[in-house]
């Protein structure tokens, strides 16, 4: 099989158009999910942390237009930022979590189904069945 074929045959098979779809759906959420934890659950907590901004917060190791100790450039500010850390933390608890619900969901239903499909009275037998089965009894009273 030649390498083009071969890979028609890859990109066209069902797991390859799914994990696309899951990667874009994934992308939208996370995105959504960042929206959500920049714009709506920090506001709130920095405000009652006094107007704190965690975006913005960092460990000013070097402070802009600084001189080098070694060479006498000037440098640029070096920062650690740990507020975007902590935006991103919360974010990972936030997506986690919607995961977790997600999975639990599925879970939830995937058992009920299969406590329904248990419950249901098993299928009627199909007419050809129930007739061969009429001959079977008469041919066994005679």
């Amino acid at each position: 099989m030649g390498l083009i074929a071969e890979f028609r045959d890859f990109i066209v098979k069902g797991n390859a158009i799914d994990l696309a779809v899951g990667i874009i759906i994934g992308a939208a959420f996370g995105a959504t999910v960042n929206s959500l934890v920049a714009d709506v659950i920090m506001p709130p907590i920095g405000y009652l942390m006094g107007g704190v901004d965690f975006a913005d917060k960092k460990f000013i190791l070097v402070a802009d237009g600084s001189t080098h100790p070694v060479t006498g450039n000037v440098m640029k500010e070096v920062a650690v930022s740990y507020g975007k850390f902590v935006n991103t933390v919360i974010a990972l608890l936030v997506q986690g979590f919607a995961i977790f619900l997600v999975v639990k969901l599925i879970n939830t239903a995937r058992k009920r189904f299969e406590r329904e499909k248990e419950a249901a009275p098993p299928p009627a037998a199909p007419e050809d069945v129930l007739l061969l089965r009429e001959i079977r009894d008469s041919l066994k009273t005679r």
